[in-house]
């Protein structure tokens, strides 16, 4: 029998990653600590750069940005999964779904557009270097930052409103940990086509055209690089822009192969494992890329810790 439409629909059930109890408590403790690492590693990169003069650079500027991006991004979908667990109830609400949609795209959104940004950084350092300060003034920072922001809540809010034209069935089980939209869009009963058509227009936007911006500027920066002769030069140039590089592999890496493992496989885990690399990995690992492989952030996050560790054990003693 076809299911019939509900356009009163109230609530979505989250299926996540698997009904057996006794895996429960180990994807409860493994996703907590995922979460809360990823919390606490975006933090200290935050304060490190907000404390340390060092790294009040546009680079370390977009970097804090990015930060609390990746604390918002994970808090959007992790938090829901585990209070989903630990009431043992799959339940969100519509408005929930909603917002969780929004939300998610708004910081995924704000993550990609703050890499491109960071990519023209490091295009500027490495190819303009004698202009670097009067091009990368802190005004122009400030709107490079303040317009990712605002383009992601404006390109998120076209693709979230359009959902509420759409009626549901009576069918809302939703085969993922979080409201993950084309998952969404299978649930409608009416035409998706303007939904569609409109994710289209956004993932070329703040998808592909950032992403085409960061490949450009690489290919300008791989080139000045091998101009410099010597090859002390051309390690130092390299290493600036080495975090970078890898955050932004990591970053469209794991994204392509969400969307790739979707169309290839029909298969709801294979799509499960590769959005928690998209969503709870990256911005996991991303505190420790910029601080293993960054010595000037290394030094911050040091001073930072010997100054919070040693106040943290006078409150706990008592001592003033």
């Amino acid at each position: 029998m076809k299911p019939s439409n509900d356009t009163q629909i109230s609530e979505f059930l989250l299926l996540g990653f698997s009904e057996e109890p006794e895996l429960q408590p180990l994807i409860f403790g493994l996703f907590l600590s995922m979460y809360l690492i990823t919390v606490v590693g975006n933090l200290l990169i935050i304060l490190a750069v907000c404390s340390d003069s060092h790294l009040h650079t546009p680079m370390y500027f977009f970097l804090a940005n990015l930060s609390f991006a990746d604390i918002c991004f994970i808090s959007t979908t992790v938090p829901k999964m585990l209070l989903n667990i630990q009431t043992q109830r799959k339940v969100i609400t519509y408005a929930g779904c909603l917002g969780q949609t929004f939300f998610f795209f708004v910081f995924g959104c704000v993550d990609n557009l703050l890499l491109t940004a960071m990519a023209y950084d490091r295009f500027v350092a490495i190819c303009h270097p004698l202009h670097y300060s009067v091009i990368m003034n802190p005004q122009l920072c400030g709107l490079l930052a303040l317009g990712s922001w605002c383009i992601s809540v404006m390109g998120s809010l076209l693709e979230t409103l359009t959902l509420l034209r759409l009626s549901f069935c009576t069918s809302v089980e939703i085969p993922h940990f979080f409201c993950d939209l084309p998952e969404v869009l299978k649930l409608a009963c009416s035409d998706t086509l303007i939904n569609n058509l409109v994710v289209y227009i956004v993932t070329v936007v703040l998808g592909i055209f950032p992403f085409s911006g960061i490949l450009f500027s690489y290919s300008q920066i791989f080139s000045s690089i091998l101009r410099i002769s010597s090859t002390r030069g051309k390690y130092k140039a390299f290493s600036t822009c080495g975090s970078h590089l890898s955050v932004v592999s990591l970053f469209y890496g794991t994204g392509f192969g969400v969307y790739l493992s979707s169309a290839a496989t029909s298969s709801s885990m294979m799509s499960l494992v590769a959005s928690v690399m998209y969503t709870i990995v990256t911005p996991m690992l991303n505190p420790f890329i910029y601080s293993l492989r960054n010595r000037d952030m290394k030094g911050a996050l040091s001073r930072l810790l010997g100054r919070v560790v040693p106040l943290s054990i006078r409150l706990v003693t008592g001592h003033s």
